[in-house]
């Protein structure tokens, strides 16, 4: 996906892990080892960006002044009945038009009610944000008619990109979620580690890509200091319900903060 290469072989969340630390220290943000280490890190991760995140997190912990997973799970697991799964799991297989394919995809992410409002999305100014430039043609960003609408475009720009968004490593991609896999024991363990007042677990109740299940499950597991299973929210919180996720990771961040001393 992206930029990125995009060898084919098997991915896992585990590799990607390390290929963000690989990051972090190439940038400076990580400095390793130092004694004490420096919880200097806010890390952010929804979906499989969320099993990254708990990879990250079981190699780094000392690192971590917050941790936030959303729209995530430990495993990928079953939670419907037989027939529901089989419906699935056959849907993936047999081949859809573009038009279907993203209409299906809107479902999955979004609630119905989110799809069906107004165009709410935070328009980017280039008088506001360095680095953002003016549309083409000029003069500013404009609305589209609703959500669903403005998803269709993004989606359309991103699939018909053969660059960035191959079948191969799509495919890949998702190989590697499907084989995400924490214990109990693994993340109770990080979760000691890091401090369970540095974590939120976030869930939405019509999340249709990974269903609530998950996210109870990942809170059981870990007990965080913030677990939420939140009514009408999907897959997509950061889109959803800007304002309202913007203001909850930076309660996480300050707490991280004061806890570090530096708040």
């Amino acid at each position: 996906m992206g930029d990125s290469d995009k060898p084919l072989m098997r991915y896992s969340t585990s590799e990607m892990a390390k290929d963000v630390l690989e990051i972090l220290e190439h940038v400076g943000w990580l400095d390793r080892p130092i004694s004490p280490p420096a919880r200097t890190l806010h890390f952010v991760g929804l979906s499989m960006g969320g099993m990254i995140l708990q990879e990250i997190a079981c190699l780094i912990p000392e690192y971590v002044s917050s941790l936030n997973l959303c729209c995530t799970a430990a495993a990928i697991e079953n939670t419907t009945t037989f027939w529901e799964n089989m419906i699935n799991r056959a849907s993936m297989l047999v081949p859809k038009s573009l038009e279907n394919s993203v209409r299906s995809t809107a479902r999955q992410i979004f609630t119905l009610k989110y799809l069906a409002g107004q165009d709410n999305a935070h328009l980017p100014d280039p008088a506001a944000t360095t680095k953002v430039n003016p549309p083409p043609g000029g003069g500013e960003y404009l609305r589209f008619g609703t959500n669903y609408e403005r998803f269709v475009a993004q989606e359309m720009h991103k699939r018909l990109d053969p660059k960035r968004f191959g079948t191969k490593g799509f495919m890949l991609q998702l190989i590697a979620a499907g084989w995400h896999h924490k214990t109990a024991t693994q993340l109770a363990e990080m979760a000691d580690k890091v401090g369970r007042e540095r974590i939120l677990v976030l869930h939405g109740v019509e999340d249709g890509m990974i269903s609530t299940p998950h996210g109870r499950k990942l809170i059981e597991y870990i007990n965080p200091g913030v677990g939420i299973i939140r009514e009408n929210l999907g897959h997509a919180p950061v889109l959803e319900d800007t304002d309202w996720f913007n203001a909850l990771l930076t309660e996480q961040f300050e707490k991280g903060e004061k806890l570090d001393g530096r708040a």
